[in-house]
C-alpha cells in the first residue's frame, strides 16, 4: 500500500517546532499542493490560519495540539500517523462570506470560518440596523458590537459573548449582540444557514465601526453583508469518537 503524502505546518512555538522535526523525520514532508493530508501543529489560532490556506485546496486537515486550548486539535502522538489519518472522522465547514462597504466607498470581501463581528472603534456605542433576507428586524441596535458565527465557530467568540452553541448538523447561524444597551433584553437570534444578513451602520461619522472576518479587519464600514458560502469548504479530521460534532455537544455540558 502506498504511503500517503503528508504536508506538515507548524507554528513558531518551541513545542510545535520540536513536533515538526520529529514527524518529518518519521514521515517526510511534501508541498501543500501535492499533499493527500495536511497536519497542523499548534493551537486553535494556527489551525484557523491553516484552514484558510486550505480553502483553495482539497486536502483534509488533521490538527495535533502543540498550543494552549486546542478545541479543533487532536492530542499529539507521533506513532502510526498514516493509520490514524486513514481512520479519522471528517467534518466539513463552510465559511461565511463578508461583503463590506467602507465610508470611503471601498468594497472589501473576506471569508470567515469562525465568525464575522462588528465592533465599535471609539468610545461611543455603535448604532446598527439589522436586516435579514431584505427585511429590517432591528431598526436600531445600540451595542459594543454584534456577530454572526458558523456552527463550528459558535464555541469561540460567540460563546464568550453568551451566544448559543450550535451543532454542525443544525444548519443554523447564531446572531449574537456584544454588550447590547438597546434593546436591553435582546439576546440574539438563530437564523437559517440560507439567511442573508445586512448590517447598516447608523451615525457612522460619530460612531465608527470595524468589521472583522476571522483575522481580516475592515475599518470605518458603512454596511456589511454576510451569508454562508456553500461553494467553498474545508475538511477537518478528528480521531474516532472525538469528532467536531461530539466536541460541540460535549462543550454544552462543560461546567
Amino acid at each position: 500500500m502506498t504511503s500517503p503524502k503528508i504536508a506538515f505546518r507548524a507554528s513558531s512555538a518551541d513545542l510545535a517546532q520540536s513536533a515538526l522535526a520529529e514527524l518529518t523525520a518519521l514521515y517526510g514532508d511534501c508541498k501543500l499542493s501535492e499533499a493527500d493530508f495536511v497536519v497542523a501543529l499548534g493551537g486553535d489560532g494556527f489551525m484557523l490560519e491553516t484552514l484558510h490556506l486550505m480553502l483553495v485546496r482539497t486536502a483534509p486537515v488533521y490538527g495535533m495540539n502543540c498550543g494552549s486550548v486546542g478545541f479543533m486539535m487532536n492530542p499529539y502522538n507521533a506513532t502510526d500517523l498514516p493509520e490514524r489519518l486513514a481512520s479519522a472522522q471528517a467534518a466539513t465547514i463552510h465559511p461565511l462570506r463578508m461583503h463590506a462597504i467602507t465610508r470611503s466607498g471601498a468594497v472589501e470581501e473576506a471569508l470567515a470560518l469562525n465568525e464575522v463581528s462588528l465592533l465599535r472603534e471609539a468610545r461611543q456605542a455603535a448604532k446598527i440596523r439589522v436586516s435579514v433576507d431584505g427585511r429590517v428586524r432591528l431598526e436600531e441596535l445600540i451595542c459594543d458590537g454584534v456577530l454572526i458565527s458558523t456552527p463550528a465557530g459558535s464555541t469561540a467568540y460567540n460563546l464568550s459573548a453568551h451566544g448559543p452553541i450550535v451543532p454542525l448538523s443544525a444548519n443554523l447561524l447564531p446572531l449574537t449582540p456584544i454588550s447590547a444597551f438597546r434593546p436591553r433584553r435582546w439576546r440574539g437570534a438563530l437564523l437559517p444557514a440560507s439567511a442573508e444578513i445586512l448590517f447598516e451602520i447608523l451615525e457612522s461619522d460619530k460612531r465608527p465601526v470595524a468589521a472583522v472576518a476571522d483575522s481580516t479587519e475592515v475599518r470605518d464600514v458603512l454596511s456589511v453583508g454576510v451569508s454562508e458560502d456553500r461553494n467553498v469548504g474545508v475538511t477537518l479530521l478528528f480521531d474516532p469518537d472525538q469528532g467536531l460534532s461530539e466536541r460541540i455537544i460535549a462543550e454544552q455540558f462543560t461546567v
